[in-house]
């Protein structure tokens, strides 16, 4: 009698019970530094005031807690939420663990965008402008990736050739725009180059929320398809996966997070890379538990790396995009030496 198949799975299924108990610790972590964050400022207020500030009026700790520190908090969650799992897509379907949201050149892209905003349709006064030209240049970016790669029959190589040639593109045409702009314009393309959750409010939230949040059920379907894919091509249409249609879907419903996640507060580098990598660290490759936990340390990290820039150097608030870089630099050159082969 074979013992194999009841063996692997009763291992399959202790490896699931506790990712599901790591998701749940994940989450909790995520609530506590939640509530740390509604804390923690120029303004000291305690854990019960906050707590207290979001169902009651009690003065001032209210108005600092729902004006300043909860669209702070809200808006960090859906960023590092859109980052984390947009990341884990990207290094999926391009099996590549250097993969990132900006290895398309959706970053520089999404910077050019702003850049024509603030040098051309008064971006400095509306901030509309500059969210308009970022969101719209990211999903032009993410367009000609896929254009490209469905001319060229979609293969990871081509996507992540022609994502390196529109960043530098995109980059060589906004440090062009730099060059022929005033001191005051910019002053605000190197501000948005940074990353900055300053400007969050509800109504960007909202926004951001939606682009963020609808697309994820639809990439968790692709999870089993992810799973098989990182096996190459070759073997993932074998046992059934259209790679072409999986690979572009997944693509652009990962520009799309990113898109809602950059917009609104500029450029965030190295979640989309430092995430997926810690959670496959600790999660394995399982698709169905990696992109979530990929989710849910995005969202840690950039809360974190937010309390950490609003704190660390009262009264000035450090831009998020710095903590991140100094977050992410260290671990990408870890990258580079290790190769991720134990965990990848």
């Amino acid at each position: 009698m074979n013992t194999d198949c009841p063996a692997m799975e009763n291992q399959y299924r202790a490896l699931k019970y506790r990712s599901l108990v790591l998701l749940i610790v994940f989450l909790l972590l995520l609530s506590v530094i939640a509530v740390l964050s509604l804390c923690i400022g120029a303004s000291s207020i305690s854990i019960t005031d906050s707590i207290q500030a979001l169902v009651t009026d009690n003065g001032m700790a209210r108005s600092i807690v729902w004006n300043l520190r909860l669209p702070r908090v809200m808006m960090a969650v859906l960023i590092g939420i859109g980052l984390g799992t947009s990341g884990a897509v990207f290094q999926a379907v391009l099996r590549n663990p250097l993969a990132s949201p900006f290895t398309l050149g959706i970053g520089s892209s999404a910077g050019f965008g702003a850049v024509i905003a603030i040098v051309f349709f008064n971006g400095l006064v509306n901030e509309y402008a500059i969210v308009t030209g970022a969101f719209i240049f990211t999903l032009l970016s993410s367009f000609i990736v896929l254009g490209v790669s469905r001319y060229k029959g979609a293969t990871a190589e081509t996507m992540i050739l022609t994502g390196i040639a529109l960043m530098f593109l995109f980059s060589s045409l906004s440090s062009f725009l730099q060059y022929l702009g005033t001191k005051e314009e910019v002053h605000g393309i190197v501000f948005w180059f940074f990353g900055s959750l300053s400007k969050a409010g509800y109504r960007e939230i909202i926004m951001s929320g939606v682009m963020i949040l609808v697309p994820i059920p639809f990439i968790l379907r692709f999870a089993f398809d992810f799973n098989l894919m990182t096996a190459g091509d070759e073997s993932a249409r074998a046992l059934g996966v259209n790679v072409i249609i999986v690979r572009m879907l997944s693509i652009a419903l990962a520009s799309l997070m990113t898109a809602g996640a950059i917009c609104f507060t500029g450029v965030i580098g190295f979640i989309g890379l430092v995430a997926p990598h810690i959670a496959r660290m600790i999660f394995g490759s399982d698709h169905l538990f990696l992109i979530p936990a990929s989710a849910l340390l995005g969202a840690i990290l950039i809360l974190l790396a937010d309390t950490l820039g609003r704190t660390v150097w009262l009264p000035h608030v450090i831009p998020i995009g710095i903590v991140t870089s100094f977050i992410g630099v260290p671990f990408f050159l870890y990258l580079l030496i290790k190769k991720t082969k134990e965990y990848w």
